[in-house]
């Protein structure tokens, strides 16, 4: 068994698939042969049935259950092809083989455009609001008590206003660089901070991270990156050129950014469902309140369609009346010699 997971992920390496993406494939599976209790060349319908029944009701995603099943179905596929022989070996060893166990009527149907949370909404300006004074007030309060990590909660108070203020994803933001800032020559009054190049931006399957320039539409959010960038990130004495670097001259990670806007939110009282990436939604939501092109914020996100967009966005009903009022005065209202 170990040289098959070993002979999959060499498959997938092959198709130049991200160590994290083949890694996380690899331990679903071992989830899968932990529940079974027994070999792949052993599995059967009922075990993909009784392991999904089994993950049902204990408040995993349904997106996330469909990952599960997909990876798993993925490695026996892998071991099913007759390319790669297994069914040889199994058959010569064990007098059994492995096969597709995963099929249309046990597994669950990708039947939505969308299958993230319900609770993934953007926030509302009260709210965004609330926490942006929060996490200021939170740098104010280590400083006031002398305890050490005030410098830590200054940088993670400007990682989250980035986070809004450009609509990037949490990796997209623990990956920048200071390199990554630059002017805009239409937009003169942003300084050096026009322009972010988000390197790191979301890969498609096999392919390197994608690319793409945001240009910044926010002034006070400008402001507060150069007085991160000049005044305060040299305290750390980072002798990379990391955006956000720690005491142990590392990067902030995902997972540590995802931990303290979790500590911030319940601070505060917002909803637990909301997390990091409902910042990136409350972007897109609030650039389109305020009168800018659906084009243009598809862009800065870097979709590649606007459906998705559409998803991420829920606009307020002010401006939702203000768009039909102005449609009706262009349907209705007479023409004027």
């Amino acid at each position: 068994m170990e040289a098959m997971l070993s002979g999959w992920e060499t498959q997938q390496r092959s198709r130049m698939l991200a160590g994290r993406t083949i890694e996380r494939r690899s331990q679903i599976v071992r989830r899968f042969v932990e529940f079974t209790n027994d070999y792949p060349w052993r599995w059967g319908p009922a075990d993909v049935e009784e392991w999904t029944a089994s993950l049902v009701g204990t408040g995993i995603a349904h997106s996330t259950i469909r990952n599960y099943q997909m990876a798993t179905s993925l490695f026996c596929g892998y071991l099913a092809d007759a390319r790669y022989r297994w069914h040889e070996v199994c058959d010569r060893y064990f007098g059994e083989y492995p096969v597709q166990v995963f099929h249309e009527w046990n597994t669950v149907v990708h039947r939505g455009e969308y299958e993230g949370r319900p609770g993934n909404r953007p926030l509302s300006r009260d709210e965004l609001q609330a926490f942006f004074d929060y996490c200021d007030a939170r740098v104010s309060q280590v400083g006031a008590s002398g305890r050490k990590g005030w410098l830590a909660a200054f940088r993670d108070a400007t990682v989250f206003k980035v986070i809004y203020a450009w609509g990037l994803r949490r990796r997209e933001a623990s990956m920048l660089e200071v390199v990554d800032w630059s002017a805009n020559a239409a937009a003169g009054e942003f300084g050096r901070y026009g322009a972010l190049s988000v390197r790191y931006g979301k890969a498609l399957k096999g392919g390197p991270p994608r690319r793409r320039t945001v240009l910044t539409t926010m002034g006070w959010a400008a402001e507060s990156v150069a007085e991160w960038v000049e005044e305060l990130r040299p305290l750390y004495a980072a002798t990379g050129t990391a955006m956000w670097p720690t005491e142990r001259r590392a990067r902030v990670s995902v997972d540590a950014l995802s931990h303290r806007f979790a500590e911030y939110r319940d601070a505060i009282g917002l909803d637990r469902s909301l997390g990091p990436h409902c910042l990136r939604h409350s972007y897109a939501s609030h650039l389109l309140e305020d009168g800018f092109d659906h084009l243009f914020v598809q862009q800065q996100l870097g979709h590649s369609w606007g459906s998705t967009t559409a998803i991420y966005t829920s606009v307020g009903t002010d401006y939702k009346n203000k768009a039909l009022r102005r449609a009706l005065d262009r349907a209705f209202q007479p023409d004027v010699d």
